[in-house]
């Protein structure tokens, strides 16, 4: 049986690429866009397989209207992808409060709409498969991206209390986890930068000489994993995109070690 998405940020990077991915197998996409045009080609191939949406994911009424519109069209919602969002690279310091603010709406509070949306829907038919997009900037952090990480670390604890609660119900949650990849994400319509700060020069110059071309993925390589991944009777509550598992296996040693070297402080911070 074809698979009914509903797909946030659908116009491009890797919510174009699944979205493609998913309909060229078959399954049927609600592909909810900023501007519809953007998908204009997807839906002269794939016809009536296709419902552009215009939707901003910061206008919690539109979610909510689009979602339901979705599933009267379809009749059901199997997977559940929230993929909009957008970068904000600059130090702490440097960024303002509405920057602040406006990521965290787009990224962190688009996609709890969406879910809080699609789950009466999900709960009715005791099925579905949410997919809220991460990044590895969600697992560990590196300086002059500490917005930008924040609102992935939040999606990570949101939805990892989001599988607990709602899998007695049938539905299953996967966070996926990107890391860097070869997509529009770093160019000007998918990442804000802050008014920079001289004296924050070199820890910019630090990061940029770590991100080295090398370091890029192939967006292609990701869809055959996605499908894997909707297509399992148990998926994993975390799914890392790319090879970054030595990059977190160190980063979560060294907690760890920091965790046991302060065990005696902790344990006495107990009870008095």
């Amino acid at each position: 049986m074809s698979k009914i998405w509903f797909i946030t940020g659908a116009a491009r990077g890797f919510g174009r690429l699944w979205a493609e991915g998913a309909l060229a197998r078959g399954d049927k996409v609600a592909a909810s866009v900023r501007n519809p045009d953007s998908i204009a080609d997807l839906v002269s191939a794939y016809g009536d397989r296709v419902l552009p949406m215009r939707v901003d994911v910061t206008d919690r009424d539109v979610v909510f209207e689009a979602v339901a519109t979705a599933h009267a069209r379809f009749g059901r919602l199997d997977i559940i992808l929230s993929n909009a969002g957008y970068g904000l690279m600059g130090a702490i310091e440097e960024t303002s409060f509405p920057d602040m603010r406006a990521v965290f709406e787009t990224n962190v509070f688009g996609t709890i709409s969406l879910v809080q949306a699609a789950l009466p829907f999900l709960r009715e038919q005791g099925s579905g498969h949410i997919l809220p997009v991460s990044s590895l900037a969600g697992l560990l952090a590196v300086p002059t991206a500490g917005i930008y990480e924040a609102t992935k670390f939040a999606i990570e604890g949101f939805a990892e209390a989001l599988a607990a609660e709602v899998s007695p119900f049938g539905i299953k949650t996967t966070i996926i986890e990107p890391g860097a990849y070869a997509t529009d994400f770093l160019s000007g319509t998918s990442l804000k930068t802050a008014e920079p700060m001289a004296i924050y020069d070199k820890a910019r110059d630090d990061l940029a000489q770590m991100l080295t071309g090398e370091m890029l993925g192939d967006p292609a390589a990701t869809w055959p994993a996605i499908a894997k991944l909707v297509d399992s009777d148990n998926p994993p509550l975390r799914l890392i995109l790319g090879d970054n598992l030595s990059m977190v296996r160190e980063a979560y040693d060294e907690r760890m070690k920091t965790w046991e070297a302060w065990e005696a402080v902790s344990k006495a911070a107990h009870r008095v």
